[in-house]
Parts: structure tokens; sequence; C-alpha cells
């Protein structure tokens, strides 16, 4: 299946990993000139990103005590995705159930080959055929994008700064060099941690606009993903603080966060709610919908 393209959204994409590159590439000329050895951060990096690309449906699976699942459990589920996986024109992913009262969704690993969409047991209850099946496209528009990937390839230097915020001050103190350069490394490791979470959050939120975007091309039906995410979140909100902190540590993979963030727009990994439905919106127009589809 090939998607039109949202010019104006790639672009936006385009310009943020362009941004992430020039940050980088500044970060690392800095560090260089400082003669700061950089040979044991990028192994570390390397291997982070190793673990964390190869492995990240694991990881994801165990931080959120989601299982493996197969057709005989749950032959409906399979069904509705293997029919959309083929409409998206890419393989059946495996699936995958977490037990939590709060109704969300995700969809990690490396490749759409190796790919898992994970969905709460509850929710069935909360949603319709219809508008699960537009949850279920959201997250194989994850997977047919390569999200995993783009995230960890974008994330690379930022780990390299984090290790070094981590740790300058244990490794100037071993650094018996006058003018130890480790303190400008620390300064300019924080600077370029700020400015690439930033970034990475604005890529984050733009992956999501894209992945709206693809679940109203497979299925055709956005509005559908409109009611959805207007119920999904309002379950959210009348959840108990108690269990959307207990959620809180994977909410950056699900459809939509069991957080709000208490501070600016900028430092969040989903768009507003709002303007997800605008674009949905404008999705709808573009598909020459005046209502319903289906």
């Amino acid at each position: 299946m090939k998607w039109p393209r949202d010019y104006g959204l790639s672009m936006r994409m385009w310009l943020t990993m362009g941004l992430l590159l020039l940050v980088y590439l500044a970060f690392l000329t800095v560090l260089r000139s400082l003669g700061v050895g950089l040979g044991w951060l990028v192994l570390i990096s390397v291997g982070l990103a190793f673990v964390q690309y190869f492995f990240s449906d694991r990881l994801v699976l165990l931080s959120t005590g989601a299982r493996i699942v197969g057709p005989d459990e749950y032959p409906q589920l399979h069904e509705t995705v293997g029919r959309l996986a083929t409409e998206a024109g890419i393989p059946m992913p495996r699936l995958a159930i977490m037990p939590s009262p709060i109704p969300n969704a995700f969809a990690t690993g490396r490749s759409p080959s190796h790919a898992v969409v994970a969905v709460t047991d509850s929710i069935h209850r909360l949603l319709t055929p219809r508008e699960l099946e537009a949850v279920l496209a959201h997250e194989l528009a994850h997977v047919k994008n390569r999200d995993i990937l783009t995230m960890t390839i974008a994330s690379f230097v930022a780990m390299i700064a984090s290790l070094i915020m981590n740790n300058a001050l244990f490794l100037s103190f071993g650094d018996r060099r006058e003018g130890s350069p480790w303190l400008i490394a620390w300064i300019a490791a924080i600077v370029v941690w700020v400015v690439s979470s930033l970034l990475l959050r604005t890529l984050s939120r733009y992956r999501e606009f894209a992945a709206d975007r693809g679940s109203a091309l497979i299925t055709r039906d956005p509005e559908a993903l409109i009611s959805a995410l207007l119920k999904i979140n309002g379950k959210i909100s009348a959840a108990p603080e108690e269990r959307r902190r207990q959620a809180e540590g994977a909410s950056a993979f699900y459809i939509l966060p069991v957080t709000g963030s208490t501070l600016a727009e900028l430092f969040a990994t989903h768009p507003p709610l709002e303007k997800r439905i605008e674009a949905l919106e404008r999705i709808r127009m573009e598909l020459g919908q005046g209502g319903l589809v289906r």
C-alpha cells in the first residue's frame, strides 16, 4: 500500500533530524577539541544502542508486563491485525496483551518482521470494533514507519551526552592533568542533552502525527481514531493517580500518555489531543469523506 505523503510533516521531521545532526556534530567537535577520549563513550553508547534496538521488544514487554498471545486465545484480535497488516503491506506482527485497567496500546520491535503490537486487556471493553481497528492501525503505522530504528539512531549521541553528564565528576577526579577538560565537557553535555531532548521529543510528536495519518489511510476511517482517542483520554483522565503512576514508565510508547505533562508542550512526547484531532479532521477532508465510510 502506497500512502499519500504529507510533505509538510515530512519536511518538519527531516528538519528536526537535521538539527539533531548539527547539535551532535558540534558536541563531538567540542569534545575532540578538549582532548576528551571518546573511545569508551562511543563503545558504551554503541552497546546501549545495540541493546535498545535488538532487544527493544523484550525490554518493553518486560517493563509493561505484557505477554505474547496466540490466535487460540484472541482469534478476533489476530484476524483483525492480520487483515490490517496486509492492508499496510507489512508482515503479521506478534500480538501481546498487558494487564491494566487503563486502556492503551503500543508497538515495538526493530523492524516490521520483528514487531510486536500490544493492547491492554481492558481496551476491548471500552472501544467498538471500528475504534479498536483504528488504534491497531496506528500501531501498525509505527511499525511500517520503522520508528524504533528512527528514534534509536536519533538518540545515539544523546546517550553519549548523558553518560558524560552523569559521570564527568568521577572522570575528572581521576584526571590528574592540570586544567582537566571534563568540567567543560560536562557543561557542554548538559546543553546538548537538554537541546537534544527537546528535539527528540519534537521528533516523537511528529512520529505520532505520522502514525495517526497512517491509521487513517489504512482504515480510511479517521473518525474511528478520533472517537477512540477521545474515549481512551477520558478513561485515563478518570483513572486514579496511583494507577496512572504505575503505567508512567512506558507512557512514551502508548498511543496516549497516561500522565499529563505539567511542563510546556515542548517537553511532551505526544502532541496535544486537540491538535491530533485537528490533523485527523484534515485527513478526513483529504479522503473526501462527508461522514463515516463504514
